[in-house]
């Protein structure tokens, strides 16, 4: 099974039916909100956020078969379960040797998979199931403000008075339109969260090639920083309890994906994981589960 096409094939087909999965925000802001398994309370990341919030379930809650059944409780019949990916990863020899004659391995990544459902797929023990609780009672613009401030090696923010957001890597610094400019607060921050996203590519920060070798509008390393920028800002408004407004939702950009994605299968699942470390740099995560 391939499972990079797998995923695309999802994804693909999200978009063909007019859903933009990274634009969809989980049910509760906050990490109450995301994606999670029963059993062990981790919560799910990168692409698997989006696969499984796109999806019509009230519960934020997922688990495999056999964990329902190890519950007492069972998937009920006719069911379809989602794919979950993560990585698994094994050490390979280089041929070459170290300084001290030992010989020198490299870890490869390989993608594997496990399918789970939602509790409301399924019919388990009254009591296992949190209620859904509800959206924080906070100003989520105090969130964002706070997301920001607390960002490491925050970039320099200028507000220039134009009518463009941009990212220039060449003076790590953010480039934003004046507040009033924008309908709503919530859009100021969507946007300002996809500038962000693209500056923790920087060198000083994450290191990111699709941004430190950009190359122009158009361009292959142009097309996959945006979406990791574009996914980076859905996972920071998602915590923050507002909607993601950066990018036109338009017929032509969706268009677009649709044919970079059917060009290259790994790119959706290389964009959330890379979109997911920029989230975590942000929030100044530093123990992100791998699944």
């Amino acid at each position: 099974m391939d499972i990079y096409q797998s995923v695309t094939d999802r994804i693909v087909a999200l978009l063909e039916q007019g859903t933009v999965p990274w634009r969809k925000p989980w049910t509760v802001a906050g990490h109450e909100g995301l994606p999670k398994n029963l059993v062990t309370r981790k919560a799910y990341r990168g692409i698997n956020v989006f696969i499984l919030a796109a999806q019509a379930y009230e519960s934020p809650y997922w688990l495999t078969f056999n964990q329902a059944k190890r519950l007492d409780g069972h998937v009920n019949k006719g069911e379809r379960s989602s794919m979950v990916v993560f990585w698994n990863w094994v050490e390979k020899e280089t041929g070459r040797t170290s300084a001290d004659g030992n010989p020198v391995v490299e870890e490869i990544p390989f993608l594997r998979y496990y399918n789970v459902f939602n509790v409301c797929q399924c019919t388990l023990p009254d009591g296992l199931v949190p209620s859904l609780p509800e959206r924080p009672k906070v100003e989520p613009i105090a969130t964002c403000d706070c997301i920001v401030s607390g960002m490491p090696n925050l970039p320099a923010i200028n507000h220039n008075g134009g009518n463009r957001a941009c990212y220039r890597q060449a003076t790590d610094s953010v480039h934003m339109p004046d507040r009033h400019r924008f309908p709503r607060q919530a859009e100021y921050y969507s946007t300002l969260f996809h500038e962000l996203a693209h500056a923790t590519g920087h060198s000083s920060r994450l290191d990111r090639k699709t941004l430190t070798e950009y190359d122009g509008f158009g361009g292959q390393n142009y097309g996959r920083e945006e979406l990791v920028a574009e996914m980076g800002a859905s996972f920071l408004c998602g915590m923050a309890g507002i909607e993601t407004q950066t990018i036109d939702n338009s017929a032509s950009y969706v268009a677009s994906w649709l044919r970079a994605l059917k060009e290259d299968k790994r790119m959706v699942v290389t964009a959330a994981a890379q979109a997911q470390r920029s989230a975590d740099y942000i929030l100044n995560n530093k123990t992100p589960e791998n699944h």
